[in-house]
Formats: structure tokens, C-alpha cells, sequence
């Protein structure tokens, strides 16, 4: 039987480190863009730390530029204010930001995912937060 992609976290998410994992194509400005013209889907990833202030995004449907709240696909900003108020224990340092629009999951489903997976582990988290776009 295969593993149930959800499960109960093992202890109260004011316990608990967060991270957010997010397909809406969010990255820092310094690093690279992802490529939204490549026809089977760029399945890189960029990692964000959690003190980053100046985010933007690479996608064919959010613009910056068109006053969309980037908090709204990666919601960064409230989870910086869910553990000021308690009920998150603690952000993990880096979150992890994918494209979305892949049209050919392998490299993701065999590379790039479980290399995030590990990372997530390696970093004692506990709950995963997935803000599909």
C-alpha cells in the first residue's frame, strides 16, 4: 500500500517548523528567472530563506507589476506573523519555490522533488505548507 501523502502532524503546530513549498515561480531577484518558455516545463526549484523582504515571481499569470499579493501564492509574510502570534512554532530557514505548468513531470517527480524532499527532512521540519498555483 503506498504512503498517504498527508498525515497527522505528530505534535501541536505551535510546536512544530514550518516550511512553504509553493509551484507559483517564486524567487529573490538576484537569482534566475525560471524558464516559462521551455514547452516540457522548468522543474528547477529556488530555495528562499525566511528572512527574505524583496521576493518576486516569474509567471505567465501573476505579474508584479499588475498588484498582485505575492502573499497570496506564497504566503510568507503571515506565516512571519502566525509565529509572532504562537501558533506556529518556528519558519524553517529556506522554503522552497517550483514553476508550475510542467508538462513533463519526470525530472521533477525523479529529481528535483525528492532532492526538495530531502532538504526538508535534513531540516527537522515538521509541516509542509503546498500553495499550488
Amino acid at each position: 500500500m503506498p504512503e498517504a501523502p498527508f498525515v497527522r502532524p505528530q505534535k501541536p503546530l505551535d510546536e512544530c517548523r514550518l516550511a512553504l513549498v509553493t509551484t507559483g515561480g517564486v524567487h529573490l531577484p538576484s537569482q534566475p528567472r525560471f524558464d516559462i518558455d521551455d514547452p516540457s516545463g522548468d522543474c528547477s526549484y529556488r530555495e528562499i530563506p525566511t528572512g527574505a523582504s524583496d521576493l518576486t515571481w516569474t509567471h505567465a499569470y501573476y505579474r508584479p507589476d499588475e498588484g498582485t499579493d505575492l502573499d497570496a501564492v506564497f504566503p510568507l509574510r503571515t506565516m512571519r506573523g502566525l509565529v509572532a502570534y504562537g501558533t506556529v512554532g518556528e519558519l524553517n530557514g529556506r522554503h522552497f519555490s517550483f514553476m508550475g505548468a510542467i508538462h513533463d513531470p519526470a525530472p521533477l517527480v525523479e529529481e528535483t522533488a525528492p532532492e526538495v524532499a530531502r532538504k526538508l527532512v535534513g531540516d527537522g521540519v515538521d509541516v509542509a505548507l503546498l500553495t499550488p498555483s
